[in-house]
């Protein structure tokens, strides 16, 4: 029977298809799945700890930040992929496979890395190395004021005292380059060493002595 205004018949509304979000590939995304990224895509939190994630495991390259962007959406759903390859075999939850992806290694392609290496003195280690110093130098311990002037001094040293090192290139082809500062004890006992007190002594031997201990000539 027709369906006109009159006959009583509501009009037959098709219902909406369902939008789902899609792989790499084109093909849809599994529901839970298309949750886990609307909830992801709801906390900054979230996008920036798994973009930190994604990147150190070689899945996402962009800028690591709190956007959801395409790149970052991408390495999430490549990050799936693997996650459902594994599961085939071996069952993991997505919470479990985050967990147990690994740093790759970057090798040259980024340019040399440095290392710098700083020694920090804590209060009571430089106190020991002073009163070493003042103790073989002078003969005697250090005193509160030298005490205060010489652990300045070390911390004043510090950078110079670092030590750098540069790593280039890859695998077999490796270089270690390794730049040493000063030695602060050194350093330390030459200032001490240049006192008044310090040449008086040098005299005596004490200052001999204690460079025979530390192997120099």
């Amino acid at each position: 029977m027709p369906v006109g205004k009159s006959s009583g018949v509501a009009k037959y509304t098709a219902p909406a298809p369902q939008q789902t979000a899609a792989t790499t590939d084109g093909g849809a995304l599994p529901g839970d799945f298309t949750d886990f990224l609307k909830l992801v895509a709801k906390s900054p939190a979230l996008i920036t700890g798994y973009s930190k994630v994604l990147k150190a495991a070689g899945y996402y390259r962009g800028k690591v930040g709190n956007k959801y962007t395409p790149a970052f959406q991408k390495a999430l759903v490549a990050a799936e992929s693997d996650r459902a390859s594994i599961n085939l075999v071996s069952p993991m939850s997505r919470e479990q496979f985050f967990a147990q992806l690994e740093p790759v290694s970057t090798g040259g392609s980024s340019g040399p890395s440095t290392v710098t290496s700083v020694s920090k003195y804590t209060p009571e280690s430089a106190q020991q190395v002073i009163d070493a110093i003042i103790q073989d130098t002078l003969g005697r311990k250090a005193t509160a004021a030298e005490l205060k002037k010489y652990t300045k001094t070390l911390k004043d040293v510090e950078k110079q005292a670092s030590t750098i090192t540069k790593y280039s290139g890859a695998g077999a082809n490796q270089t270690q380059t390794t730049t040493r500062g000063i030695n602060e004890q050194q350093y330390l006992l030459d200032q001490i060493s240049g006192s008044d007190e310090g040449k008086a002594n040098k005299v005596l031997g004490f200052y001999e002595t204690f460079m025979n201990a530390l192997g120099a000539k």
